[in-house]
């Protein structure tokens, strides 16, 4: 019998979607993540990769596990949130102030005890885990929402216009950090063509 796999992508297409270079609202629900945090640059701090790699190979042992149980679910793309004292910092791309939280959607489905033990079979393949790798819940709210197509060097500009236009003529405020989700494998795709969801909780 073939199991019913869930698409997270497919059934929460509204977090995994946005126009083009244009913010536009969105009302993010409570979601479950496998998260890990850490500090400065990504392309310089080890410790980043690392956090993927653990991430990565916790959320395939959950995937494993939840098939042994009579489920699937396909790995969702990784995810981020970055912040830092002065968000003028990720207009300017002065990225070793930068805090982040690397992130793997989960189904409802992976519980605390399945994610213990999907923690368990990654430290058996690389030895050791992030102390802070956890499951976590997060509830976003309204957002604004795009789609950026390029390089994440050439955010820039965009993050730029919703934080000096589009946020003060609609009168928002931050409420949360900013939030990018990886929809292209930067290892297989061209910078320029590279798509990544750029979300900002505001209130």
């Amino acid at each position: 019998m073939t199991l019913e796999k869930v698409d997270l992508k497919k059934a929460r297409k509204t977090l995994f979607t946005a126009p083009p270079g244009r913010f536009v609202p969105v009302t993010a629900p409570r979601v479950s993540y496998l998260m890990v945090d850490g500090h400065g640059d990504p392309n310089r701090n080890p410790e980043y990769g690392r956090a993927v790699k653990s991430l990565y190979s916790t959320a395939y042992a959950a995937k494993f596990a939840c098939k042994a149980k009579g489920t699937d679910f396909v790995v969702a793309p990784l995810e981020g949130l970055w912040s830092a004292s002065d968000p003028e910092s990720f207009a300017a791309r002065r990225k070793d102030e930068w805090d982040w939280t690397m992130m793997i959607m989960l189904p409802d489905e992976v519980d605390e005890e399945m994610v213990r033990a999907a923690q368990a079979k990654a430290r058996e393949k690389l030895g050791t885990l992030p102390e802070s790798l956890r499951l976590a819940t997060l509830d976003e709210g309204l957002c604004l929402q795009a789609l950026h197509i390029g390089s994440y060097d050439d955010e820039g500009s965009l993050l730029a216009s919703l934080h000096h236009d589009i946020m003060p003529a609609g009168g928002y405020d931050f409420a949360g950090p900013h939030h990018e989700v990886y929809l292209s494998d930067p290892r297989k795709t061209a910078p320029e063509k590279l798509k990544t969801i750029l979300r900002q909780p505001v209130r």
